[in-house]
């Protein structure tokens, strides 16, 4: 079949032939028609995720949209390796795939799921999102971040506050604070927690996860009885370690909790995915993403930040 092949870590992929999969027991084989390329596809590319593969040869993606063996449309995650979402041809798990609502095109359920889920389980499953209360995003400008606050307003999140490093691309964020990230944000930042943040979720990590603690933890340390503050960390594309002061924690209502692959079970992840799909099939979510075919994956990979793609067979 034709694919995008990883051959060597840190290499953009190629594309070329690769062995087909075959149904095994509990595996069943899905033909692909869309294979999004997200930030953790090609943090594996590299080999630098926390689940990277030990070596190469592979084809990437970690989800997609596809026709299982029945003829359904189906949203497919965790592919079992080496048969990743950027092939003809893909080989899933049962119980790994979500069913996709009629009204949703294969390009529009691929970009919702692949830009929200992450948001969606953060805010079901980790920080419990109760009407009323203020979010945070924090990388606001890219595609999960955009879709981030959508799914807080699904939610009934009474304030969003989009946080971002690019200020052309923050102005677009359905929010109702833009912060960018300048030499002069740690102020406004310091404002937004003094005026109540109930959860944050964070898609950069780095030092704008440092300035974003810091300014969390100096304001909500001067009251007594504050809610808790919750601080998802979703993604490390601004770095990934940080150095913290201890009494971050301790003089403060600020809580860390991760959620993603480890911390979050696959059952949960594919739930959700299928929440999602089902409400982007009432709501008018908007996730955008830019299309190529399989053959020209390395435009895609060496595309803009902020941008997310899809992969189609030629």
């Amino acid at each position: 079949m034709k694919a995008v092949i990883v051959r060597e870590f840190g290499q953009t992929p190629d594309y070329g032939e690769f062995r087909e999969p075959s149904a095994e027991p509990g595996l069943a084989v899905v033909k692909v028609r869309a294979a999004p390329l997200s930030p953790i596809v090609k943090a594996l590319a590299r080999g630098a995720h926390y689940t990277s593969a030990a070596q190469a040869g592979f084809v990437p993606g970690v989800d997609g949209v596809g026709v299982d063996p029945e003829g359904r449309r189906v949203y497919f995650l965790f592919p079992q390796a080496p048969f990743g979402s950027m092939g003809e041809l893909s080989l899933v798990a049962e119980g790994m795939t979500a069913p996709v609502p009629d009204t949703l095109s294969d390009v529009d359920a691929a970009a919702v799921a692949t830009a929200g889920l992450a948001s969606w389980i953060a805010l079901t499953r980790k920080a419990r999102l109760m009407e009323g209360q203020t979010v945070l995003i924090n990388g606001a400008t890219g595609a999960a971040g955009g879709m981030a606050a959508q799914i807080a307003r699904r939610f009934g999140a009474g304030k969003v506050v989009a946080v971002g490093r690019n200020p052309e691309r923050l102005g677009r964020v359905d929010a109702d604070v833009h912060v960018a990230l300048d030499d002069d944000a740690d102020g406004r930042l310091r404002g937004q927690f003094d005026d109540g943040v109930d959860v944050v979720l964070d898609f950069l990590w780095g030092d704008p996860a440092r300035r974003m603690i810091n300014a969390a933890a100096q304001r909500r340390a001067s009251r007594t009885g504050e809610p808790r503050l919750r601080y998802v960390q979703l993604g490390s594309i601004a770095g990934d370690e940080i150095s913290l002061r201890a009494d971050s924690l301790r003089g403060s209502g600020l809580e860390l909790l991760g959620s993603g692959i480890g911390s979050v079970s696959v059952h949960d992840f594919i739930a959700g995915a299928g929440e999602l799909l089902a409400e982007a099939a009432r709501m008018s979510f908007s996730a955008p993403a830019r299309l190529l075919p399989l053959s020209q994956a390395a435009r895609a990979w060496e595309g803009p930040e902020g941008v997310r793609y899809l992969l189609t067979p030629d």
